[in-house]
């Protein structure tokens, strides 16, 4: 846990877990090459990549905004007690992620926006809580601000081709739920949080995925979710994970956001980076670099 502050913009990062993903990097970014990875290792080695066991190494937290009198959340995690057949590591769990959240001096009465930069399994799971064996909403007096898009791709009753996959029970028990409690307000192409915050769609990794914008003063940052999951595809924007739903979309979407974000010296703070997890970004021939890791403590 570690926060700074940006602007007139309070930043604490809460994590609820992290460790090895599961995956070689040929399997989680699909074609990427070993030389590529090999020529990285310096920067990878042991954050990102286990250099024992040649296993992505992944973090799963929260990033706490305070900005404007309200306490805001970027993305809510993996979540207690889910059903996830098909992610069995982060099924039944039983962690003290609230635990954290309040040691950073957030209760979940506390919250009054939740931000869910998509609707992936690992992004949405504190959304509810389970309660007499009923989800309900986790922050009771939060509106959670979900991309219409994502709302209606993840809807097994739109998209039956979501059984049997990491998403299966997601929508379910962890969207529905604050839906049906009046909690959720949908946006599209862009949603203003407030005069330091605003939503913007960057479709590819899902239909809906989207990154929140910071601005203060003289202070810019970018809350990228999923636009990359390791510093390697700073280096290699080219390469997606394997989890993205339009390839082409996703990397474009990734290099415009890192050539704004070298453009404007604006904090990268991705959903997934361990060690210092966020960075400033440069412009490196036809690529991107790091220019400096961000003064968060390591996890």
């Amino acid at each position: 846990m570690s926060d700074m502050t940006l602007g007139d913009v309070e930043v604490t990062r809460v994590e609820e877990l992290h460790g090895p993903v599961g995956m070689t990097p040929d399997v989680f970014f699909p074609g990427s090459p070993k030389e590529d990875w090999d020529e990285h290792r310096p920067v990878l080695v042991p954050d990102f990549l286990n250099d024992e066991t040649g296993i992505c190494e992944v973090a799963v937290q929260t990033w706490v905004l305070r900005s404007e009198g309200k306490t805001i959340l970027i993305d809510t995690g993996v979540g207690n007690h889910k059903e996830r057949p098909y992610a069995p590591a982060w099924g039944h769990l039983e962690l003290d992620f609230l635990g954290n959240l309040e040691r950073a001096g957030v209760r979940p009465d506390d919250v009054d926006i939740v931000v869910n930069t998509h609707l992936h399994v690992d992004h949405v799971g504190w959304n509810t809580r389970l309660e007499d064996r009923t989800w309900v909403p986790t922050f009771r007096n939060a509106t959670y601000l979900m991309p219409k898009a994502d709302f209606e791709f993840w809807n097994p009753a739109n998209n039956p081709k979501i059984a049997g996959g990491v998403n299966q029970n997601v929508f379910e028990d962890s969207v529905a739920p604050v839906h049906a409690a009046g909690q959720v307000l949908l946006w599209e192409t862009g949603h203003e949080i407030d005069a330091n915050l605003r939503l913007r769609a960057t479709p590819g990794h899902t239909p809906g995925s989207s990154v929140v914008m910071l601005a203060s003063g003289s202070e810019h940052a970018v809350f990228v979710g999923d636009l990359m999951h390791s510093p390697f595809q700073v280096m290699r924007p080219e390469h997606n994970s394997c989890f993205c739903e339009d390839a082409p979309a996703a990397r474009r979407t990734r290099r415009e956001i890192l050539g704004r974000a070298a453009d404007s010296n604006a904090l990268v703070l991705p959903a997934h980076f361990a060690g210092h997890g966020a960075l400033e970004v440069e412009r490196s021939g036809g690529s991107f670099g790091i220019k400096r890791w961000a003064p968060f403590d390591r996890l």
